[in-house]
């Protein structure tokens, strides 16, 4: 008598785990994108304790994001600022009407759907899944 598996036996068990891979898949998809979340709006905070401070020591927002706040005093976020996580190639959008001032990362969908912020501190465009940080807001959207 031959001891070992059938070629049936083989195939459930293929299938079985196929079935698991396909169920586990989209839970790590699901992770990496709260992950991604999670960094943007962290990002957002320190960004704009950045534009506040420089705000505090200039007496105006910056008007070029993020350079101005790159070389500030203090420097709080370095030589360089982050990167938006949803587009790795790009900077986080900016932009101020003088009192008011926006920022804000793409999302999870990849494309910006604010557009700005007009000058009584009301978002120009819709937020869709874009995640965002602004004085004119107590906490950060999105």
């Amino acid at each position: 008598m031959k001891r070992g598996f059938t070629i049936l036996e083989l195939l459930i068990v293929i299938a079985v785990i196929s079935i698991l891979v396909g169920i586990a898949l989209p839970r790590f998809r699901g992770m990496q994108v709260e992950g991604l979340y999670a960094q943007a709006k962290g990002e957002l905070r320190t960004l704009q304790t950045a534009v506040e401070s420089y705000y505090i020591h200039n007496g105006a927002y910056p008007s070029t994001f993020p350079d101005d706040v790159e070389g500030a005093t203090p420097n709080i976020i370095g030589a360089t600022a982050p990167t938006d996580p949803f587009t790795t190639s790009s900077d986080y959008g900016y932009d101020t009407t003088g009192n008011y001032y926006i920022i804000w990362s793409v999302g999870p969908g990849g494309t910006a759907t604010i557009s700005g912020i007009d000058t009584n501190g009301a978002l120009e465009g819709t937020t869709g899944d874009d995640i965002y940080a602004s004085n004119a807001f107590a906490t950060i959207g999105g």
